[in-house]
């Protein structure tokens, strides 16, 4: 057992407690635990550790499905049994399933036939979606070993807790296990180990430009200085980056994987200089105030997916007009973003009440909003400095109900609150344009807040595509 966990840990580091926790529950020769709910914030390896976890699991059939895939019952049930089954549906049979299962009943019928001899284990990845099947299919996962007569046990994967689940006529008791984030201190070792891949990475592309495929290509001996000097460079280089990424990333985000992805973006423009000896490695002053606009821009466009235009943005530059570009460039990114209208609406009212006092929105957006005594000491206050202009300090949070009210307040013509106006909030959420600052996945009832994250510059340009001056409605601009 002791090999495994280790084997196991180095491929999936700061997980050794978890590895232990599931060989407990299936790495002993004993009955299965009837179910196991898997939980915690997406990129926290849930799903990775499994798959490789099931592969050091002797005599034991496993079936990995999605629930999301499985968008009837019917698709839900036959998935399990074909996985269970070591069956894959191809045209030669008409893609047909090893057994058709069109409700649970049936589904167990099936199970009942199954070899005793064996063990069996149901992975469901995105849960949550097992709630919107059957009213039976939830309460009957959790009693499989029961009503089947066999050792078999259903995992749960899941970025909700466990509470969000409960019905009026109750479940059986689950085991719960959290997958908690991953740490500052953590996330900085996990990829300190992948150096050497993105050194390799980084080389790769060098030797590109020697080829004159790029835009800015590079003499056969100029990318050989670079890849010597890239090369040479040691792990405090890259450590002393990584602290510089966290310090500033951390607090956004905590998704490991769009962190590699941003970080390796950035240190491409991190190591320019030092590649092409215009900064020394260890002068970490001048590398900082060489990468702060480039870090600073990408925090601002850290979970948007745009092809090429995030690599144009991050791509290190060779011209003095940097900042145009960078504004260009921008424009691109807000006129490449595909939202519907009242999408760009709700993202434009969002982004007013993250940057906008409440107690300023009566005068802001209403017409009839009274007179406004002139006080030195609103006189004052409007003399603002830049370090203290709402736009500066960062995103304030709001309620929901205040979103829809500025949103309702912006928008020439008259739309209803519908569930497709509400969608598209969950949408701009899933984008990562809006983010919960509290009351998580509460979005009916109201009582969320949440946070905007686009910044300025785009902002700006959301709302020149729908004819909405942003600064007008901004008290900074006053």
């Amino acid at each position: 057992m002791e090999e495994v966990v280790h084997q196991i840990s180095a491929r999936f580091p700061c997980r050794e407690n978890l590895i232990r926790q599931l060989f407990r529950f299936y790495g002993e020769d004993d009955i299965f635990p009837p179910a196991v709910y898997l939980y915690g914030h997406t990129s926290t390896g849930k799903t990775a550790i499994l798959q490789e976890f099931v592969r050091y699991i002797t005599g034991t059939k496993c079936a990995f499905l999605n629930a999301i895939e499985c968008y009837t019952n019917k698709i839900f049930f036959e998935t399990i049994l074909n996985r269970l089954a070591d069956h894959t549906p191809t045209a030669e049979h008409g893609y047909a399933s090893v057994a058709s299962v069109d409700c649970m009943r049936d589904f167990v019928a099936h199970l009942q036939h199954m070899h005793n001899e064996l063990s069996y284990l149901i992975v469901v990845e995105n849960a949550e979606r097992v709630r919107d099947m059957d009213h039976n299919v939830l309460p009957m996962l959790l009693r499989l070993p029961e009503v089947s007569g066999l050792n078999i046990s259903v995992i749960l994967v899941s970025d909700l807790p466990f509470e969000k689940y409960f019905i009026r006529t109750g479940l059986s008791p689950v085991i719960k296990v959290f997958v908690a984030e991953y740490s500052k201190k953590e996330i900085a070792s996990i990829m300190m180990e992948g150096f050497d891949t993105v050194r390799d990475e980084l080389r790769s592309n060098l030797e590109l430009t020697a080829d004159g495929s790029t835009k800015h290509a590079l003499s056969e001996d100029e990318v050989q200085k670079r890849v010597k000097a890239l090369m040479e460079l040691p792990n405090g280089f890259y450590e002393n980056y990584l602290n510089i990424f966290l310090n500033m990333f951390f607090k956004v985000c905590r998704d490991l994987k769009e962190l590699q992805l941003v970080s390796f973006e950035c240190f491409q423009k991190y190591c320019e200089p030092v590649l092409d000896g215009t900064i020394a490695s260890d002068d970490a002053i001048k590398l900082w105030r060489h990468i702060a606009k480039t870090l600073k821009l990408a925090l601002s466009t850290i979970y948007m997916r745009m092809g090429s235009v995030n690599q144009e943005m991050l791509r290190p530059t060779l011209d003095s007009s940097e900042s145009l570009e960078q504004m260009h460039t921008m424009k691109r990114l807000a006129q490449n973003l595909e939202l519907p209208f009242y999408a760009k609406y709700l993202l434009i009212a969002a982004y007013l009440a993250s940057h906008n006092a409440a107690k300023e929105d009566k005068r802001l957006f209403m017409k009839y909003h009274g007179k406004q005594r002139k006080r030195m000491q609103s006189v004052n206050a409007k003399a603002k400095v830049t370090e203290k202009m709402a736009t500066q300090m960062g995103p304030k949070s709001f309620t929901i109900d205040r979103l829809l009210a500025i949103f309702y307040a912006i928008l020439d013509e008259k739309a209803g609150l519908n569930c497709n106006l509400l969608a598209q909030i969950s949408t701009l959420i899933h984008l990562k344009f809006l983010v919960f600052a509290s009351g998580e996945g509460s979005i009916m009832d109201g009582s969320a807040r949440l946070q905007c994250l686009v910044g300025m510059d785009f902002i700006t340009h959301i709302g020149r595509m729908v004819g909405f001056n942003v600064r007008q409605y901004l008290c900074d601009f006053f």
